[in-house]
C-alpha cells in the first residue's frame, strides 16, 4: 500500500454571529415575518458554524459535507452583510495548522474582521478534511480509489484557490499556512497524489504499460514540482521532503518498468535492460535515503527480478547493445487529473439561509434610488407649495377675499371669521410654543448621541495610538485613525445637518415672534376681534358691481387650484415602483448594477406626467393671479377711499397673512419635530455601528496583547555570546547525510508500504 500526504484542520475560535448580525436585520428590516425569518436564518448559520468549526470532525464524507455547506452559506452572505472593520465589525481568530507553540505555549495564530480571512480558512479546511478522507481509502477497492482521486483533486482546487484570493481577501500578512507559497505547494501535492491514485487505478485494471508508463512518469513530474516549491518552507512538517523526493522516484521507477517492458515487446531488448537498470538505481536511492518514511522492497524485488531476467537472455540469446540513460527516448507523459474548481455552490445539499435577502449592491442601489425618489417628490412638492405660499401672500397683499367680503365696513369679513376658527381648533398660541418648546430638547437628545458616539470613537483611537508608540511594528493592525475615517466623516455630516437644523429653527422663530400679536388676535372670541378691527364705510354700491363679480370668480379658480394641487401632491407621494427587482435582474446579466442609468430611467417614467401636471399648475396660477391684479387695481379704483378704509384694510391684510404664517409655522415645526426623532433613530444605528467596531478593535487589542506577551516571553533576554572553549564539550562526530527523522504524528498519515504485488498483481487482497 501506498503513502500519501495529508493536511492538519486549522482550529478556529468560538465566534458569536447570532448577536451582531440580528443586530443589523433588525435595524435594517421592520418587524414582520422577513425580519422574524432572516433571524431564524441567523440561528441556523450559528449552529452551522459550531457544527463545522466547534468540535472534532470525522475523515468522513458527512464532516466534509458540513463544512462545504458553511463555506456556501459564507458565500452566499457575503454580499448581503456589510462586512468591514467599520459596518458590521465580526472578528474571526484562527491558529497556523502547522505551528505547534513554543515551550511558553500558544501558537501562531491571527485575528482578523474579515468575512474573506473566515471563507479562507474554512476553504483550507475543506481542503484539509479532503486530503484525510483521500488517505484514508482503501486503494484495494477500485470505488475508494475513484473516491480518493475525486477527494484529493478537491484538495488540490480549495489550496489553489486560495492561493489566488487569499491576499486579496486580506489586509494583513497571513499566517504560513494560507500565505499563496505554501497553498500552491499544497495545491501541487494533492494533484500529484491524485495523478498516483489513477496510476494505481490503471495497474489495478491492467490497462496498457505504455499508458501506465505515462501516467506514472506524470506523477514523477508532479512529485519532482512539489519537492522543489517545498525545499525551504521550513513551516511545513521534516516528514514531507523525504516523502515527496521519494514519491518522486517511485513514480519514475515504475514508469521506467512499464516502458521497459514495452522495449521488450518490440524487441528492443538492450533498451529494456537500460530502463530497468536506471529504475534499479532509482529504488535504491529512495532504499538508502528514505526508508525511514516509504519502503519499496517489494518493487526493488520486482525490479531486480525482471533485471536478472533480461540480461540473462541478452546474454545469452540477443546480445543487444545497451544504451545509456541519456540517450533512451523519454517517456511521454498523460495527466488525468485537474484542480477541482471552487465554483459555489460545493455542497450537494446546500440551501440558501437568506435567499430572500439582497445583496448589498443591490440595497446600496436601493438606497440611492430611495433618495433619488425623495429628492424628485420633494422637487415637485415643494414647487407647489410655494407657488401656493406665493399666491397667499399676493392675495394677503391685496386683503383678498377679506376686501370683497368687507363691502359693508363694520362686521367681521366671513374670510377672516373662517381663519381665526381654523387657528383656534388648531390649537392656537399654546399649540405653535408647545412645538417650539420642545425642539431644544429633541436637539439636546441628537447631540448627546453624537457626541457620546465620537468619544467612543476617539478613546479607542487614543488607546491605539499608545499601545503603536509602545510597539511600534510590532503592532500591526490598521491603524485606528485610518479605519475610522468613513465614520468620523459620517460624524461631521450629522453635524454639519444638526447646525443646519438650528439656523433653520431660529429662522421659524423669528416668523412667529414677527407675527405673535396678530396670531394672537385671531385666537380672540369673534366680539373682542371684531372691536380690534377698525370700522369704515365703503361705497355699498360694490356689491353688485361687475369688477367684484370677476374678482370672486378668479378667486374661485385660485380655489380649485389650490385644491387639485392638493390632491396631485397625495397622488405623487403615493407612487411607488419595486427597483430591488430591475436591480436584481441587472445584477444577475452583467455582474454590476448601473443605478444612475436605471433609476433616472425609472424616475422619468414614473414622474414625467406629474412634472407636466405641476408645470401647468404653476403656469395657471400665474395667469390667474395677473387677472387678478389687474382686477383689483379697478376695484380699488371705484372704492371710495378715506383714512379709516386704509387702517381697516391693514390690519385685515396682517389678519390674512397671520393665518398663513401660523399655517406654514406649524408645518414647519411639526416636520422639525419629525425630522429630530427620524434623525434620533439614524444617530442610535450610527451609536450602535461605533460601539460595535469599537468593541471587535479591542477584542483584537486583546487577542494582539496577548501574542506580544507570549512573543516577547519567548525572546532571548540577552544577546548570544561565545562560550570559551575549555568549557565546550568535544563535538560529537559528523552523522552520515539523510534525511531527519521526523515525528509521524501530524502530515504523514499512515505510511502504508508500496508493494509491487499491490501495484502489478489484480488477485492481490
Amino acid at each position: 500500500m501506498a503513502t500519501f500526504i495529508s493536511v492538519p484542520l486549522k482550529k478556529s475560535s468560538e465566534v458569536d454571529l447570532v448577536k451582531p448580525l440580528s443586530k443589523f436585520v433588525t435595524a435594517s428590516y421592520p418587524a414582520g415575518d422577513e425580519q422574524s425569518e432572516y433571524l431564524r436564518a441567523v440561528e441556523e448559520l450559528n449552529k452551522l458554524r459550531k457544527s463545522a468549526l466547534g468540535r472534532p470532525l470525522d475523515k468522513h464524507e458527512s464532516s466534509l459535507e458540513i463544512l462545504l455547506r458553511y463555506y456556501d452559506q459564507l458565500c452566499s452572505i457575503e454580499p448581503k452583510f456589510p462586512f468591514c472593520e467599520n459596518q458590521l465589525c465580526l472578528t474571526f481568530t484562527w491558529k497556523d495548522a502547522f505551528d505547534k507553540g513554543s515551550l511558553f505555549g500558544g501558537s501562531v495564530k491571527l485575528s482578523l474582521a474579515s468575512l474573506g480571512y473566515e471563507k479562507t480558512c474554512v476553504l483550507f479546511n475543506c481542503a484539509a478534511l479532503a486530503s484525510q478522507i483521500a488517505t484514508e481509502q482503501n486503494i484495494d477497492n477500485d470505488e475508494c480509489l475513484k473516491a480518493a482521486a475525486k477527494y484529493y483533486q478537491l484538495a488540490s482546487g480549495a489550496f489553489s484557490h486560495i492561493k489566488d484570493t487569499v491576499l486579496s481577501a486580506l489586509s494583513r500578512e497571513p499566517t504560513m499556512d494560507i500565505c499563496p507559497e505554501t497553498v500552491g505547494t499544497l495545491s501541487t501535492i494533492m494533484l500529484a497524489q491524485a495523478q498516483e491514485v489513477f496510476f494505481l487505478k490503471a495497474t489495478s485494471d491492467r490497462m496498457k504499460d505504455a499508458v501506465i508508463a505515462k501516467l506514472a512518469n506524470q506523477a514523477a513530474d508532479f512529485y519532482g514540482e512539489a519537492f522543489k516549491q517545498c525545499q525551504y518552507k521550513d513551516n511545513l512538517p521534516k516528514e514531507v521532503l523525504p516523502v515527496l523526493a521519494a514519491k518522486h522516484c517511485i513514480m519514475q521507477a515504475n514508469a521506467e518498468l512499464h516502458q521497459s517492458i514495452l522495449a521488450k515487446q518490440k524487441k528492443r531488448f538492450g533498451e529494456e535492460i537500460a530502463r530497468l537498470q536506471h529504475a534499479a538505481e532509482l529504488v535504491k536511492t529512495v532504499a538508502s535515503r528514505y526508508d525511514e518514511y516509504v519502503s519499496v522492497k517489494d518493487l526493488t524485488d520486482k525490479i531486480n527480478r525482471a533485471l536478472t531476467a533480461a540480461k540473462k537472455d541478452n546474454d545469452f540469446i540477443y546480445h543487444d547493445r545497451v544504451p545509456e540513460v541519456k540517450d533512451l527516448e523519454h517517456i511521454g507523459k498523460a495527466a488525468l487529473v485537474k484542480a477541482t474548481a471552487i465554483t459555489p455552490p460545493l455542497s450537494q445539499k446546500f440551501t440558501d439561509l437568506f435567499e430572500k435577502m439582497v445583496p448589498m449592491a443591490v440595497q446600496q442601489s436601493m438606497g440611492i434610488y430611495g433618495q433619488r425618489k425623495a429628492d424628485t417628490v420633494n422637487r415637485l412638492v415643494g414647487m407647489m407649495r410655494e407657488a401656493t405660499n406665493l399666491c397667499n401672500g399676493v392675495l394677503a397683499s391685496l386683503n383678498l377675499p377679506a376686501a370683497l367680503e368687507d363691502l359693508s365696513g363694520d362686521s367681521i369679513p366671513q374670510s377672516i371669521a373662517e381663519k381665526s376658527r381654523s387657528i383656534v381648533g388648531q390649537g392656537g398660541l399654546q399649540n405653535i410654543e408647545k412645538l417650539i418648546r420642545d425642539l431644544p430638547e429633541l436637539l439636546t437628545r441628537n447631540r448627546e448621541i453624537l457626541d457620546e458616539s465620537l468619544k467612543m470613537l476617539d478613546d479607542e483611537e487614543t488607546t491605539d495610538n499608545e499601545l503603536r508608540s509602545k510597539f511600534n511594528q510590532r503592532w500591526n493592525r490598521t491603524p485606528s485613525g485610518d479605519l475610522y475615517k468613513p465614520l468620523r466623516a459620517e460624524g461631521t455630516n450629522f453635524r454639519n445637518v444638526l447646525d443646519k437644523a438650528v439656523q433653520a429653527d431660529q429662522v421659524v422663530r423669528d416668523r412667529y415672534n414677527a407675527q405673535c400679536d396678530m396670531i394672537a388676535l385671531l385666537c380672540k372670541p369673534e366680539n373682542e376681534l371684531n372691536a380690534a378691527i377698525p370700522s369704515a364705510n365703503p361705497t355699498r354700491t360694490l356689491q353688485g358691481s361687475e369688477v367684484v363679480n370677476v374678482l370672486r370668480s378668479l378667486l374661485a379658480q385660485l380655489d380649485e387650484v389650490k385644491k387639485e394641487r392638493e390632491t396631485l401632491e397625495g397622488e405623487i407621494k403615493a407612487v411607488t415602483f419595486d427597483m430591488s427587482t430591475a436591480f436584481l435582474k441587472a445584477l444577475a446579466q452583467d455582474g454590476a448594477i448601473n443605478e444612475e442609468q436605471l433609476s433616472l430611467s425609472q424616475l422619468d417614467q414614473s414622474y414625467g406626467s406629474y412634472n407636466h401636471k405641476v408645470s401647468a399648475s404653476l403656469s395657471k396660477q400665474e395667469e390667474l393671479l395677473g387677472q387678478v391684479q389687474t382686477s383689483h387695481q379697478e376695484f380699488s379704483s371705484l372704492k371710495q377711499s378715506n383714512n379709516e378704509a386704509n387702517q381697516r384694510e391693514e390690519v385685515l391684510k396682517k389678519l390674512a397673512s397671520a393665518h398663513d404664517s401660523y399655517v406654514e409655522i406649524c408645518n414647519n415645526l411639526r416636520e422639525g419635530t419629525k425630522f429630530y426623532n427620524d434623525l434620533t433613530e439614524i444617530l442610535l444605528k450610527f451609536q450602535n455601528k461605533c460601539s460595535d467596531i469599537v468593541f471587535a478593535r479591542k477584542t483584537e487589542r486583546d487577542e494582539l496583547l496577548k501574542e506580544l506577551q507570549q512573543s516577547i516571553a519567548r525572546e532571548p533576554s540577552a544577546p548570544s555570546f561565545n562560550v570559551p572553549a575549555y568549557q565546550s564539550t568535544p563535538a560529537a562526530p559528523a552523522l552520515a547525510p539523510g534525511p531527519t527523522p521526523a515525528p509521524r504524528t501530524v502530515f504523514v498519515s499512515n505510511h502504508k508500504l508500496i508493494t509491487a504485488k499491490s501495484i502489478f498483481d489484480v488477485s492481490s487482497p
